[in-house]
Parts: structure tokens; C-alpha cells; sequence
């Protein structure tokens, strides 16, 4: 069974505690708090023969699901990751919808991300949506409801998952990490935006020594103690999109501390003094002009656009250094 967390107690209490279920949910919230768990516990229970405030793990229904292999459950998905959910897909499922259970229950579908559906795809759901065939409910997956198509939003019960508290999310990743430092763990969770499970996942892929990485190599760029072009090579094997999520938020605690001189708002300490001397030395329009062209280049990244690595990290480079001059 996925599993249960902490800051979730409550909204499981008044999901659980429900002798009557929407058609369909919209649970929705960043990435990195748990609501694809939650939707998995959500499905067992809906599922389960034996329900109490949880799914009993023991009847045939959820020994079929645990075994994946229970005939009235659907999970749809992009078919590869980060890709679009197609308008096959959807007509698959609606397929699916349309039958009669065949354990004589409920039919639960889950969808995640339901923003990866293309525009075709969301419209060929809406039906299905509005009136599910029989005992059917959908349980839909969002991290970024805004990119939702209000027709989708509007056949849903919408359901904000909570967000852990800062010590919740700490005391979740020192269990998660034991042989991690306070320390470590703390910049792992501001790396992930507050996100328990994202700062797990990025430990799991050594965020924390990709970032060293990074620094060094921006403080020898701007001591011109190597060129853009060394540091887009260097830095091939580095995830395209956390790069251009670093360098949006560093342009923007650029903009931050010559607008409150906060030093206590500079992010890691890692970059304090680099951001500092920028702020000082650039002039406002040049960071505002470069951070809107990193953020254009970021959605491109995001799109899956088609793009030359190299030159597009040399080209961010190259502003970066230009930043402490003139004009």
C-alpha cells in the first residue's frame, strides 16, 4: 500500500470518512508532497471489499491490485516521462469507463499528471468526466492546475493536498536520510522548494554535488578563470532544466537584495558572496533582461524543445559573465 504521510492525517480522515464519493477528485498541489499516495490509498480503499479507514490488504480486490492485476482499476499515464498524454490513450480509457465492473464494485481511474493531456485529449475526457458509466471514479493527479482546461476543473470536486510544515518535512527526510547531516538535509529541502519527496529524489540524484559543481565553476567564470565554452562542456551530464531553475533563482535574489538589501534572503550560502558582488556591480535592467531571457529559455526546456545544449549554455554563460559592467 503507498504510503501514508504525516501531514496528510487529516484530509485522509475526511476522505475516508466519506459514505458518499464524487464521480471524480482533483487533487492537486506542487510536486514532492504525496498526492500520487494518496490517490493510490484513495483507489485501494474505493476498491477494497472490507473498507475501514483503510483498504484491509487482505481480500481478493486488493490482492488483485497490490498484484496489479485488478480488472476494474485503470491508471493512465504519459507513455514515456515528461511526454503528453495522447488522445489514444484517452479513448482507451474511455473504453475502459464504459464497461460494467467485473468484480460487481466500484471502477477507479487514476490519472497523473492530468495536465499531460493534450488538448484533443482533455476534450475526448470531458464526457466521461461529466457522466462516468456507472460506479466509476476518477481520481485525477495535478501539480500545475492552472494549465487545466476549465472545463476539466469544472466536472471535478477540487481538492488542494496539504503542504507539510517545515519541521514535518524535516523530520520526514531525517528518517528518510539517517546517515545524511542536518545540514545536508536542510539544503536538500530548500533545493526542492520545501518539498519532502522532491528533496528525496534530488539526493537520490547527488543534487548536492551537481551543485558544488555549478558554484565552482561560476566563481572561476566571472574570476575569468575559465571560459563559457570550458564550463557548457563540463557541464554536459548535468540536468538541462535544474541549471536554468538555478540561474531564474539566482537572477531573482539578485533583484531581491538590490531591492531590500537582505542578506538573510540570498538562498544556500554557497552563493552569497557571488550574488552580492553581481547585485552590486549590474545594473537592475540588466538582470531584469537577462533573467526574462532565462526564463524564456527555461519554458523552451520544459516544452522539450529541440535545442543545441551547448550553445544554449554558452549563451547563458556568456550574459552571466557580462553581468558586472556597463549598460
Amino acid at each position: 500500500m503507498a504510503e501514508a504521510y504525516p501531514w496528510q492525517g487529516g484530509l485522509w480522515q475526511q476522505l475516508a470518512g466519506r459514505t458518499q464519493h464524487a464521480h471524480a477528485y482533483l487533487l492537486h498541489g506542487p510536486r514532492g508532497i504525496g498526492k500520487r499516495a494518496l490517490a493510490e490509498r484513495l483507489m485501494a480503499l474505493l476498491l477494497c471489499q472490507r473498507p475501514g479507514q483503510q483498504a484491509c490488504g487482505q481480500c481478493k480486490s486488493c490482492l488483485l491490485l497490490a498484484a496489479g492485476s485488478h480488472p476494474d482499476n485503470y491508471i493512465l499515464e504519459p507513455e514515456e516521462e515528461d511526454k503528453a498524454i495522447k488522445v489514444d490513450q484517452v479513448r482507451d480509457l474511455v473504453s475502459f469507463i464504459v464497461q460494467t465492473a467485473q468484480m460487481g464494485g466500484r471502477k477507479v481511474v487514476l490519472i497523473e499528471p492530468v495536465e499531460a493531456m493534450n488538448l484533443n485529449a482533455a476534450n475526448a475526457l470531458l464526457k466521461s468526466l461529466e457522466e462516468p458509466n456507472g460506479n466509476t471514479v476518477l481520481l485525477l493527479v495535478s501539480h500545475q492546475p492552472s494549465r487545466l482546461l476549465p472545463t476539466v476543473k469544472s466536472r471535478c470536486v477540487q481538492q488542494a493536498c496539504p503542504l507539510p510544515s517545515a519541521q514535518m518535512s524535516a523530520d520526514w527526510l531525517a528518517q528518510a536520510l539517517p546517515a545524511s547531516t542536518p545540514e545536508q538535509r536542510g539544503e536538500l529541502l530548500t533545493l526542492a522548494a520545501g518539498s519532502p519527496l522532491t528533496a528525496l529524489k534530488l539526493n537520490g540524484q547527488g543534487v548536492l554535488e551537481q551543485r558544488v559543481l555549478v558554484v565552482e565553476g561560476v566563481k572561476k567564470l566571472l574570476k575569468q578563470q575559465q571560459t563559457p565554452t570550458q564550463l557548457a562542456e563540463a557541464w554536459n551530464a548535468l540536468p538541462l532544466l535544474l541549471l536554468f531553475d538555478w540561474f531564474c533563482d539566482w537572477s531573482s535574489l539578485i533583484l531581491r537584495y538590490q531591492l531590500t538589501q537582505d542578506e538573510d534572503g540570498l538562498g544556500l550560502s554557497d552563493m552569497h558572496k557571488v550574488l552580492q558582488y553581481l547585485a552590486q556591480k549590474a545594473s537592475q535592467s540588466k538582470v531584469l533582461s537577462l533573467q526574462d531571457w532565462i526564463l524564456a529559455q527555461r519554458q523552451k526546456v520544459l516544452s522539450k524543445a529541440n535545442l543545441n545544449r551547448v550553445l544554449l549554455l554558452e549563451a547563458l554563460l556568456v550574459s552571466w559573465a557580462a553581468l558586472p559592467g556597463q549598460g
